[in-house]
C-alpha cells in the first residue's frame, strides 16, 4: 500500500494562523500545527501540571510548523507549488519539507500524476511530454507546470477554466491574477481571446508561464509579469481571472474593478466551500455575483461590477 506524503511547512510563529489557513486549502480534511509559544499555559490548563519535559522547553518558540498530508494518488509537487505560491503572495517567509520522500524524488517523479485531461466542452490539457494523444477533437493546451501551480487537475483550476469558457468572447482581453503556470491565460488565448496578461509574485511561476505560452504558440499574445498586479498591470480587460485563496480574493476585490472594462466579468476560484458565503458577501460590496459553481469542496464565482 502506498504511503501518504507528509508536507511540513516552517514559518515564523507570528504567521502560523495565516499559514494554517492556506494549508487548509490543500488539506481541507485537517492539518496539524506545532506552536510552542504558549506551551506552559496550555499544559497547565489541560493537564494541570507545571513539569514539562526539558526537550519541549528547549523548542524554538519563534518558529511554528504546519503539517499536512497528500493522498497517495495526488501530486506532492502540485501541493508544494500551490503552498509556496500562496505563502509567498502573502509575504510569509517559509521552508517546505517533504518528509516521506526526498526533494529530488518529487522534483523528478511528479509527472506520473499528470495525464491528459479533458476540461469543459472544448479543451484538452496535455502534458508537454505526451505524444500521440487522442484529443477527441478538442483544442489542445500543452502544459509543463514545473514547480508552478496549475495543471488543470485541481478542482479550482478546472472550475475556473469551465467558467472562463462560458463567459469569454472571441477577441477578449484577459487578465489572470496569480497566473501560476499560465494555464488560464493560455487556455483563453487558445479559445479565441485576443490577448492575455498573467501576473504572479513568484518569479519561477512567471518564467514557467512564459515557457508554456511559447510551447502553445501564443507567446506573441501572452505577457507574463512578476509582482503585484496593482503595480505592474495597466489598462482594462474584458475578463479578469483570480484562481487564488479566499483571503486574497477578499483583499483584491475592492481594487480589481479599476482593471475591468464596462460589462467585464470577474471570475474567482480557489475558494474552499466552507468560506463561500463569506467570500460572496465580501465580494458583493463591489460586484453582483451572476453565477456560482461549487464542486468537490471548492467554489467558483462569476461577477460583474456594480
Amino acid at each position: 500500500m502506498q504511503n501518504w506524503t507528509e508536507i511540513k511547512i516552517a514559518v515564523s510563529a507570528a504567521d502560523i494562523d495565516r499559514a494554517g489557513d492556506i494549508a487548509n486549502v490543500v488539506a481541507p480534511g485537517g492539518i496539524y500545527i506545532e506552536d510552542y509559544r504558549d506551551m506552559e499555559q496550555v499544559v497547565e490548563e489541560i493537564a494541570h501540571i507545571d513539569l514539562i519535559d526539558e526537550a519541549l522547553l528547549q523548542k524554538d518558540r519563534s518558529r511554528a510548523f504546519v503539517h499536512l498530508y497528500v493522498e497517495p494518488d495526488a501530486s506532492p509537487a502540485e501541493a508544494v507549488a500551490f503552498l509556496s505560491e500562496r505563502l509567498g503572495s502573502e509575504g510569509i517567509a517559509h521552508d517546505i519539507e517533504l518528509l516521506d520522500c526526498a526533494e529530488e524524488d518529487w522534483r523528478n517523479n511528479w509527472k506520473q500524476y499528470f495525464h491528459p485531461l479533458p476540461v469543459g466542452k472544448n479543451l484538452m490539457i496535455v502534458p508537454s511530454w505526451y505524444e500521440n494523444v487522442d484529443t477527441q477533437g478538442r483544442t489542445v493546451l500543452h502544459i509543463d507546470p514545473g514547480l508552478a501551480f496549475g495543471t488543470g487537475g485541481h478542482e479550482t483550476t478546472r472550475l475556473c477554466l469551465e467558467m472562463c469558457e462560458k463567459y469569454m468572447h472571441p477577441g477578449d482581453s484577459v487578465l489572470d491574477v496569480g497566473c501560476g503556470s499560465g494555464i488560464l491565460g493560455i487556455a483563453a488565448l487558445l479559445s479565441g481571446a485576443g490577448r492575455a496578461v498573467g501576473v504572479d509574485i513568484d518569479e519561477k511561476a512567471v518564467e514557467t508561464a512564459r515557457e508554456n505560452a511559447a510551447i502553445n504558440g501564443v507567446d506573441d499574445r501572452f505577457t507574463a509579469v512578476c509582482g503585484s498586479f496593482t503595480d505592474k498591470v495597466q489598462g482594462r480587460y474584458d475578463l479578469v481571472l483570480a484562481n487564488i485563496v479566499a483571503d486574497a480574493i477578499l483583499y483584491l476585490s475592492e481594487g480589481v474593478a479599476q482593471f475591468m472594462k464596462p460589462g467585464a466579468v470577474y471570475i474567482m476560484s480557489g475558494i474552499i466551500d466552507t468560506r463561500a458565503d463569506e467570500v460572496r458577501q465580501g465580494v458583493s460590496r463591489y460586484f453582483d455575483v451572476i453565477e456560482e459553481h461549487i464542486d468537490g469542496g471548492w467554489a467558483c464565482f462569476a461577477a460583474v461590477a456594480k
